[in-house]
């Protein structure tokens, strides 16, 4: 029994001189934010919109009449000048509807002219009462009927050549061929597109505007960029806003020229950035990342720094927001240099100690040092 007693001491004490002498466990350590420096400028809102190069002017070129295609002389991309043919229609029935004007044009006249005839003979007979009164009048009035027939069967023989003519398509004005809507071998309908036209001299720039940024849009300043030359930016001026929204998409159509004429490829797509100055309030861009909230109010995690050590403690802030520029946001109600936690946000803590980049290594062996 006096032995187990003594074994028992024995184990107490060299334990605790053990545990006297090893050293104390390591620190944790801080966990690094990434920041921003609230920085307070004038607000420029700024808005972006992605549209195609149009041209100006642009017509469907069609024929006056119906028919079968017989040929077709363009292509998409060709360049054609007033009055070049496009395409022709099967003339064969027009031509004999030509034919049958022509013959009732030459009977017609035929009966204007016997009928001119006997009303001259009736009146060399009426003085000596050889021709009465009525059939005097009758020969003047079928004259008048031949001679009314005569002349409209003219102008039937007119419109039967128009429209022998019209089985030509020549386009109604230079340009280069945007669309090619009908073959060879079709029939097509009287006015149905067959060709379209554009005039690329005079290129535009189409957008859509969101009704809810219709009237900053109104007021901004614009410039331009195609996906093909993005660096290449050119400044337009606005020559057309739709006054009504579209009845599916609900945005108002906007038309905007090169303020400077040059060439612009038709099709290709376009960015517009449409900037205009903000109210007279100064407002801080900082990273959309950084935003979250506190009572269902927009805030930030500011860090006040401990002393002059690297190391930061977080409190959520509030912040009064006054819009988007792609990919920030515009605030303010802090104070300008305050620094602000953009990235993690959702791990953050009020009263969390941190390190500032790139002194985590510092931070933690100083605390390890304690």
């Amino acid at each position: 029994m006096n032995t187990s007693l003594a074994i028992a001491f024995l184990s107490v004490a060299i334990a605790a001189l053990l545990s006297a002498c090893s050293p104390p466990p390591p620190a944790e350590a801080l966990r690094t934010v990434r920041t921003a420096e609230i920085r307070y400028d004038k607000a420029q809102e700024t808005n972006r919109y992605t549209g195609t190069v149009q041209a100006r002017h642009e017509v469907d070129q069609a024929f006056r009449v119906g028919g079968k295609i017989l040929a077709r002389k363009v292509d998409v991309g060709q360049t054609v000048r007033e009055g070049d043919v496009l395409a022709m229609l099967d003339e064969t029935d027009y031509r004999l509807a030509e034919e049958a004007a022509r013959q009732q044009h030459l009977a017609a006249e035929t009966q204007a002219r016997q009928a001119q005839s006997d009303r001259r003979r009736n009146q060399e007979l009426i003085g000596d009462g050889a021709v009465s009164s009525s059939e005097d009048e009758h020969t003047q009035s079928g004259a008048i009927r031949a001679q009314a027939a005569a002349e409209a069967a003219a102008r039937q023989l007119e419109l039967a050549r128009n429209r022998l003519k019209y089985t030509v398509l020549r386009a109604s004005r230079s340009g280069v061929v945007t669309a090619v809507r009908a073959e060879s071998g079709q029939v097509v309908a009287e006015g149905q597109p067959v060709v379209a036209i554009a005039n690329p001299g005079e290129p535009e720039v189409i957008v859509d505007v969101p009704e809810d940024q219709l009237a900053a849009f109104k007021t901004a300043r614009y410039s331009a960029s195609l996906t093909s030359a993005p660096d290449a930016t050119f400044d337009v001026a606005l020559r057309e806003l739709a006054p009504q929204a579209a009845a599916q998409t609900r945005t108002y159509r906007a038309r905007l020229k090169p303020v400077t004429p040059r060439h612009l490829p038709l099709g290709a797509t376009a960015t517009l950035v449409a900037q205009r100055a903000g109210a007279e309030q100064a407002v801080a861009a900082i990273p959309a990342a950084a935003i979250t909230q506190a009572n269902g109010k927009p805030a930030l995690w500011v860090l006040r720094r401990d002393g002059s050590e690297p190391v930061a403690t977080v409190h959520l802030t509030g912040v009064e927001m006054h819009g988007y520029r792609n990919d920030e946001v515009l605030v303010s109600g802090l104070p300008a240099g305050a620094l602000v936690v953009t990235a993690g946000v959702q791990k953050m803590a009020p009263g969390l100690r941190v390190a500032l980049p790139g002194a985590a290594g510092g931070a933690a062996a100083k605390q390890a040092a304690r």
